[in-house]
């Protein structure tokens, strides 16, 4: 007779453990909200564009690698709207949060490679991101998420993920110009929040704020290589990076124009749904260096 893998284990844990990962499984096919990409016509050209690609991010790119490996100098404009996507979200100050994410965590990731300048400085790289598209989080579908994403982890040995309801989504494009005008890299890029992968957050921008730093990673990872991006990035992060992450000084001081990042208390605050708003903090004017 073959003995039980888990002798300490009851019948009634073992069937918990089973209805959990059931339900996980059930949850993690469903729960996907679906972006498609989307054009605003601020690209200088669309016609080096390459076809779409991506499951979980769609996007469309260009780079020209051998132009960008010679480029020292950056300068990151800030991120604006377009009209259809700034009027899907109520606040201003939410807009402005989530460019500011946006644009920060581009300017960390640059700064493996480039230098980087304030904005209207010259720059042998000039970076243009607008919002094209931003599918607006059900802050109460949020809520409800949380509750029993967080509540299931007390009474589950598995904990359940996000419900797929009310699921936000960002859509975004930019491109990076040289010092003459010339498009040397661009991206047409959209993707929506799953279960699995974005915590619920009680905010209508919850879910775009936290795809900001997804797109602009995948972009800066573009940008640094010189080449279109292939299979998930396993690399350790730098040191720069990660004090950046954790909210301390950025490596350059034009990063401090957009705000820095919440660190460790942003991430406990995300994993009990509280609204990015509550700890973001307000960009730093580079003079207070």
């Amino acid at each position: 007779m073959r003995s039980n893998p888990f002798p300490s284990s009851s019948p009634r844990a073992t069937r918990g453990l089973f209805l959990a990962l059931s339900l996980t499984l059930s949850i993690a096919a469903a729960g996907c909200n679906s972006v498609p990409l989307k054009e605003a016509g601020t690209l200088s050209s669309y016609g080096n564009l390459g076809a779409p690609k991506g499951k979980l991010s769609k996007s469309r790119v260009y780079v020209d690698g051998t132009r960008l490996v010679s480029a020292k100098t950056v300068s990151i404009l800030p991120t604006t709207f377009a009209f259809s996507a700034g009027a899907r979200v109520k606040s201003d100050a939410d807009r402005v949060m989530v460019a500011n994410a946006l644009d920060r965590a581009l300017c960390i990731s640059l700064s493996d490679k480039y230098q980087l300048v304030s904005s209207g400085q010259p720059a042998e790289l000039t970076i243009r991101s607008v919002v094209t598209d931003i599918v607006p989080t059900n802050k109460a579908m949020a809520g409800v998420s949380t509750v029993v994403t967080v509540g299931t982890g007390f009474v589950l040995p598995v904990g359940v993920p996000r419900l797929p309801a009310g699921l936000g989504g960002l859509a975004v494009e930019a491109e990076a110009v040289d010092s003459g005008g010339v498009q040397r890299a661009a991206i047409v890029w959209s993707r929506g929040a799953n279960s699995l992968q974005n915590t619920p957050r009680v905010s209508e921008v919850g879910d775009a704020y936290s795809l900001a730093s997804k797109f602009s990673s995948e972009f800066s990872r573009m940008l640094i290589k010189g080449r279109e991006p292939k299979g998930l990035d396993i690399s350790l992060p730098s040191g720069q990076r990660m004090k950046s992450w954790l909210g301390g000084k950025p490596k350059y001081a034009a990063c401090d124009a957009f705000g820095r990042s919440p660190g460790l208390i942003g991430a406990v605050a995300a994993k009990y749904g509280a609204p990015p708003q509550w700890t973001e903090k307000k960009p730093k004017p580079a003079a207070t260096y």
